[in-house]
């Protein structure tokens, strides 16, 4: 049997009682570095890591040839991306007719269809269009509007001190790239963008308030948006975008508070800070495509300072990208053939399955549920459907042109295609075929709307899933992971729709109050945590990280039960030491190494509604009455908390 845990990233001066992240990852902690051009370390970067070197592998080998086969459009795509004398020979000459039309924006009306344009061709169009199940018919697509328009990560930087010296470092920013690209009043156009940014930002939602499903569904008729927006010209916009008006006889309007705010933004800021601000959008959205002072103006702000990067990526890890953004599930279709084994599949199968049952368990057996909310919450469980691996059916690319020798142009045209696609499906059934992940990213997702969970291929590998591994350590990892997914069926967000996918209220209101009871104690346990080397922050947001907190909580608490269920025996017969149940722990602690710069980790805190991983390793281990057993946890160890302030919620 293949050694299942790596006993040299552990630290054994830590006690697994006091701190079991460190005592599993400790010596690695201490010893890895984090490579130069990279913000994070670990587990999923080693994998993401070796995904992007076997499809690098596969790029490679496609000839260039017929552009209007899959093969051809990949050869096109990187070899536009990897013709460096090309790319610096033009300079900043493919932004030269995007800013003589920016500069014909002479009204109100004429901003929008240039919003409409941008819209199209993958720039920022301030209101972004896109397509999505429609939460109150999840047989079809919909039209969403949603807030875009900021150049920083989040609202939140525009308005907190703390934020203040990235502000300073974002104008520097912008005063710099309109300079590369030619205008001579650099730093007054950088400021008249740094504040229309900071304007439109007062209208964003922040992002707790993002994550309300109910909130945020808002189907509007088109002529009440029109309405309740006195001066965005919607016929404009729609026009530049090149929509047919008949498509959107309602559109959802995720942020109404933000259409209302900004379209006096557009109807009466002065038309020289719009132009401005339409320049800096273009320049931000294609300057990873042009020559390389726009590259590394880019990569000083967004990387370096943002996330504390040392160095540039390579440009063939930038050109799989590049590729992997246009034509994701052609390069996947190869992946797939080659890197993926039908057992894994079929071992998944299992695993799911017994997770899926020791959710069932749980919820006939939950004290705190009434039958009515019990019985919608099992139909619920009955209904998810499991992917695993790749789609059974690829995407069509065909439609799409690109070129060898044209980057800018191919953006611009995969852009508009990307649109072209997402206006094809509004108002059709939804392809439940359909994944919106490629099989060779290293991650995984649960879909509220269509109630299902999603495994890719390149997650189905050590330290998440080892097919020579005993079944306490892949219960620990991938069961958690799986366990994990199935949970967000569950959290603050998923347990607003049902097992179709409807947004729909299927709670007695005695189980919602005990169920949000339940999570504000695990809000109380995560809020203000800092993570180890981070300064200057409020810590982790427990309202932001709730839904992933639960679904950590679920995850490792189901995945101990499903372990049970497959014929589990904690205290048997140990391996390396270890019981199998310490094995279990020792197995979700492995999952979780990793490491990140403090730059990325104050964003993070911000943005991101995963807590640190210190945190979803060791909190959530604080609940599990099985982990004081394992370990013989007392009142005198770091890792103790008290029976009652346990929080067990599925």
């Amino acid at each position: 049997m293949t050694q299942a845990i790596d006993f040299a990233n552990a630290d054994p001066t830590v006690r697994p009682q006091d701190d079991l992240f460190r005592h599993v990852n400790g010596t690695w902690l201490a010893t890895a570095k984090i490579d130069p051009d990279q913000s994070s370390a670990g587990g999923f970067i080693d994998l993401r890591d070796r995904s992007e070197a076997d499809v690098h592998a596969l790029i490679e080998e496609q000839p260039l040839g017929d552009p209007t086969t899959d093969a051809g459009r990949i050869a096109a795509l990187h070899a536009s991306f990897m013709d460096e004398a090309r790319v610096e020979e033009l300079g900043a000459a493919p932004l030269a007719p995007i800013f003589q039309a920016i500069g014909a924006i002479d009204s109100p009306s004429a901003l929008a269809r240039h919003l409409g344009w941008s819209l199209r061709h993958g720039l920022s169009p301030l209101v972004a269009l896109y397509e999505e199940v429609d939460p109150g018919d999840p047989t079809h697509y919909t039209a969403f509007l949603t807030q875009t328009g900021l150049g920083l990560p989040d609202e939140s930087y525009y308005r907190l001190d703390e934020h203040a010296e990235i502000r300073a470092k974002y104008l520097a920013h912008l005063t710099r790239v309109f300079g590369l690209a030619g205008f001579e009043d650099a730093s007054e156009q950088a400021a008249k963008v740094l504040d229309l940014e900071t304007r439109i930002a007062a209208h964003h939602w922040d992002r707790v308030r993002l994550r309300d499903l109910k909130a945020s569904y808002n189907p509007t008729a088109y002529g009440e948006v029109v309405a309740q927006s006195p001066g965005f010209d919607w016929e404009a916009y729609l026009e530049g975008a090149e929509l047919p008006r008949d498509r959107f006889d309602v559109l959802v309007v995720s942020q109404p508070s933000f259409i209302a705010g900004i379209a006096p933004l557009v109807a009466d800021a002065p038309l020289d800070a719009w132009r401005s601000w339409a320049r800096w959008k273009a320049i931000s959205a294609l300057s990873g495509y042009l020559s390389s002072p726009f590259v590394d103006a880019r990569f000083d702000f967004y990387e370096k300072t943002l996330s504390g990067n040392e160095e540039q990526r390579p440009r063939w890890k930038r050109g799989v990208s590049f590729v992997e953004a246009v034509v994701g599930e052609a390069v996947g279709q190869s992946y797939v053939a080659r890197h993926f084994q039908s057992e894994k599949k079929e071992a998944m199968e299992k695993l799911v399955a017994t997770l899926l049952e020791a959710y069932r368990d749980s919820i006939t057996k939950l004290g705190w549920m009434t039958e009515e909310t019990r019985a919608e919450a099992l139909r619920k469980l009955s209904k998810f459907t499991p992917k695993i691996g790749y789609p059974t059916k690829w995407r069509d690319y065909s439609s799409l042109t690109v070129s060898a020798d044209d980057l800018v142009g191919n953006v611009l045209a995969a852009n508009s295609f990307e649109l072209d696609w997402t206006l094809s499906r509004i108002g059709q059934p939804v392809d439940l075929t359909e994944w919106q992940m490629y099989p060779q990213t290293v991650n995984a997702y649960y879909h509220p709307l269509r109630n299902e969970i999603v495994f890719p291929a390149a997650i189905l590998q050590p330290p998440f899933f080892n097919a020579d591994a005993d079944d306490a350590v892949n219960y620990g990892a991938i069961g958690a992971v799986i366990g994990h997914e199935i949970g967000h069926g569950f959290d603050d967000k998923g347990s607003t729709c049902d097992g179709d996918g409807k947004l729909r209220d299927w709670w007695q209101p005695a189980d919602r109050e005990a169920f949000e009871q339940l999570t504000s104690r695990l809000v109380g346990q995560y809020e203000g945590l800092e993570p180890e080397g981070v300064t200057g922050t409020t810590g982790v947001n427990g309202k932001l990280t709730l839904g992933e907190n639960i679904g950590d909580l679920g995850g490792l608490g189901i995945a101990y039960d499903a372990w049970l269920l497959a014929g589990g025996q904690p205290d048997g017969e140990p391996i390396d030491g270890l019981t199998p149940a310490q094995r279990f722990f020792t197995g979700w602690a492995q999952a979780w190494r990793s490491k990140r710069r403090p730059e990325a980790a104050k964003v993070l805190l911000t943005t991101d509604p995963h807590s640190p991983s210190e945190f979803r390793c060791n909190q959530i281990v604080r609940n599990l009455d099985a982990f004081f057993d394992a370990f013989g946890v007392t009142e005198a160890d770091a890792l103790w908390l008290a029976p009652e302030d346990r929080v067990t919620i599925w």
